[in-house]
């Protein structure tokens, strides 16, 4: 087969667009929205802080039931119902006249932003990819940090320009248009349907020839899985928790505007950051050791945001380093995950600590923005950024923990067709 004739890179080609409707409006977004809600209606910030956390923690309920969906529903049909929720929530955010009304938009959007996530996308790009598995996923994922680079600023302009609610709508209409297209002549098509083969072969790989399939392990008491799991729901509880905050702590500083590029500038640093673990992550390389050093910079970051009140050019510097493991956090531990168990597992793997990971860090809108009320000013902010730190550097030692494990267990948990530590790389 021509390798110019592959569909899978449509497939990553349009899995990357999705993403950056899906990041850009149900990631990104929520923190503008809260600050557009409480400007509009003079609310709380614990007030509008919950409702972030409602909107991620809904979100949850999708995310575990996507693999039913996808079987019941097929994942167009799941992801175009998907989008169409998420615009629907999003208009909602921008007329609630009363706090439940707020409450129900944020479970709206909630349960549609998830279906174009990060589940959505592994879910999409494995039935064309698997030793080709971690570049496509790379370059899929930059999608989200591009949706933030677009929508950080988009969002502050339009809604500055032409009010919350006709811009939800503008990007409504749009969003649920391009997914639509996505949906009916990428999303639907499969490898067997078009006599294609994973990675662009032109045979089936042996390993998926495999008939013997091996013992189901239980997964909470795996070291692994459960180090794994701790590491990704720590990291994006301090990532989460920091961007629900992030844009009114940078508009303490610097303008409304300024304050959209600088949450740019961060997943613009996302992307380099990706591209970075992807090229350290070489078939001899440790996948826990590159996902540590991703938390590392966002550590390294909140500690330059911390000295932005004397020294007001770190903010930048902060931005960068804190954007450089934003689009990680979500993408390697699928990866690691790959690494470490036999493929048969990988789905079930990857959704557990999906699921699991959103249900932690849905909380910590609130609990960073109930953080940041307990002090006033910059003692505030302090207080909310040393919070992430320290989340960060237990997310470190958790992939540390299992990086133990890893070397103890050997190959006992790969793929039947497995030659090597590394066999996805």
């Amino acid at each position: 087969m021509n390798a110019s004739s592959f569909f899978g890179k449509k497939v990553v080609a349009a899995t990357f667009l999705m993403a950056v409707f899906g990041w850009g409006i149900g990631f990104y977004g929520p923190p503008i929205f809260m600050y557009a809600v409480m400007q509009r209606t003079g609310w709380s910030l614990a007030l509008c802080s919950a409702a972030v956390t409602l909107h991620f923690l809904a979100g949850t309920l999708v995310v575990v039931k996507l693999p039913v969906l996808y079987k019941r529903a097929g994942i167009p049909l799941t992801t175009l119902f998907g989008a169409m929720t998420l615009a629907l929530g999003v208009y909602g955010w921008s007329i609630a006249s009363q706090p439940y009304q707020l409450f129900i938009a944020a479970i709206l959007s909630g349960f549609g932003w998830v279906t174009m996530g990060a589940a959505a996308v592994n879910a999409i790009i494995a039935p064309w990819f698997v030793s080709k598995r971690p570049g496509a996923l790379a370059m899929a994922y930059n999608g989200a940090s591009i949706g933030g680079v677009i929508f950080s600023s988009v969002w502050v302009y339009l809604i500055g320009r032409f009010g919350f609610s006709q811009a939800s709508i503008g990007v409504g209409v749009l969003s649920v248009f391009v997914i639509a297209l996505l949906c009916f002549y990428v999303f639907r098509v499969r490898p067997g349907q078009i006599g294609q083969y994973p990675d662009g072969e032109s045979y089936a790989p042996i390993e998926q020839a495999q008939s013997s399939s091996p013992a189901v392990i239980s997964l909470w008491n795996n070291r692994q899985f459960l180090t794994l799991t701790v590491a990704m729901s720590l990291g994006l509880f301090a990532q989460i928790g920091l961007i629900s905050q992030l844009f009114l702590l940078l508009v303490g500083h610097v303008a409304e505007q300024q304050a959209g590029l600088a949450m740019g500038l961060a997943t613009v640093s996302a992307i380099a950051g990706r591209f970075l673990s992807s090229w350290l992550l070489s078939p001899s390389a440790s996948r826990r050791r590159v996902a540590g050093m991703s938390y590392g910079c966002q550590f390294a970051g909140c500690l330059s945001l911390m000295g932005i009140g004397a020294f007001p050019e770190l903010l930048w510097v902060g931005m960068v380093l804190f954007g450089l493991g934003i689009g990680n956090a979500t993408s390697l531990p699928p990866l690691i995950a790959q690494s470490e168990f036999a493929r048969q597992q990988i789905q079930r793997v990857v959704t557990l600590i999906v699921a699991t990971a959103q249900g932690c860090y849905a909380f910590a809108p609130v609990v960073f923005g109930g953080a940041r009320s307990l002090f006033a000013g910059e003692a505030g902010e302090l207080f909310i950024l040393a919070m992430a730190g320290c989340f960060q550097g237990l997310a470190i030692f958790a992939l540390f923990v299992g990086s133990k494990g890893s070397e103890q267990s050997g190959i006992m948990f790969k793929s039947p067709g497995s030659n090597g530590a590394n066999p996805s790389a």
